[in-house]
């Protein structure tokens, strides 16, 4: 489990520790993921759940230890995470579908969907000490045209997986202070509303 202490969450409220000690992190060292780690994270994705049981989901991954088809990926990265993220130890392109299969009507919820399985994936690769930054610089007409993705399915995010590394070895210094600095995030009362939007909900206070 990743054990940089200063990036533990300071939840207000109890929260299983998996979620306290996940954070992403730019600092990654380049060993492979292991072949049975790498299924268990995806097979965690397997499971989540999703409307109508769709799996509106798909995956393109390579390891450090595929050359070839890791660069592929890190190209389709915007440039500005190439550096780091070329150093984890597997990458992850994220692909929903955006029609039921059932029907073939718009699935409006296939993000949200992607969300879960990428949740569940997370959550399971910091109980096996791995650690997952996920990626909206995406170079998505590349992505497209790279993979030859069909028209029926969009690109949507790439996610890094690997082992975190000492923030030391990061280069560039604003990613540096972004790593060395504490998590933070918004308060209850700022999201979780009551009678109106708004309105803070009375069980928040």
């Amino acid at each position: 489990m990743n054990n940089n202490a200063t990036k533990k969450a300071r939840a207000d409220h109890p929260i299983h520790d998996l979620l306290a000690v996940r954070y992403s992190p730019y600092a990654f060292d380049p060993k492979p993921v292991p072949t049975p780690m790498l299924l268990s994270c995806l097979e965690a994705a397997r499971w989540a759940a999703s409307s109508f049981n769709e799996q509106p989901w798909s995956f393109i991954v390579a390891g450090q230890d595929q050359q070839g088809a890791f660069e592929r990926l890190v190209d389709c990265l915007a440039e500005a995470n190439q550096p780091w993220a070329r150093r984890a130890g597997a990458l992850i392109l994220t692909v929903i579908c955006q029609s039921f299969s059932r029907n073939n009507k718009p699935n409006r919820v296939a993000g949200h969907d992607l969300g879960l399985a990428v949740a569940n994936l997370t959550v399971q690769a910091t109980e096996l000490g791995l650690a997952v930054h996920q990626m909206a610089g995406v170079n998505l007409a590349r992505a497209r045209q790279t993979y030859n993705i069909p028209d029926t399915h969009d690109p949507i995010t790439m996610i890094a997986l690997g082992y975190a590394a000492d923030p030391a070895t990061i280069s560039d210094e604003q990613l540096a202070e972004r790593e060395r600095a504490p998590r933070s995030r918004k308060t209850l009362a700022e999201f979780v509303f009551g009678d109106a939007w708004g309105q803070t909900a009375p069980q928040v206070g």
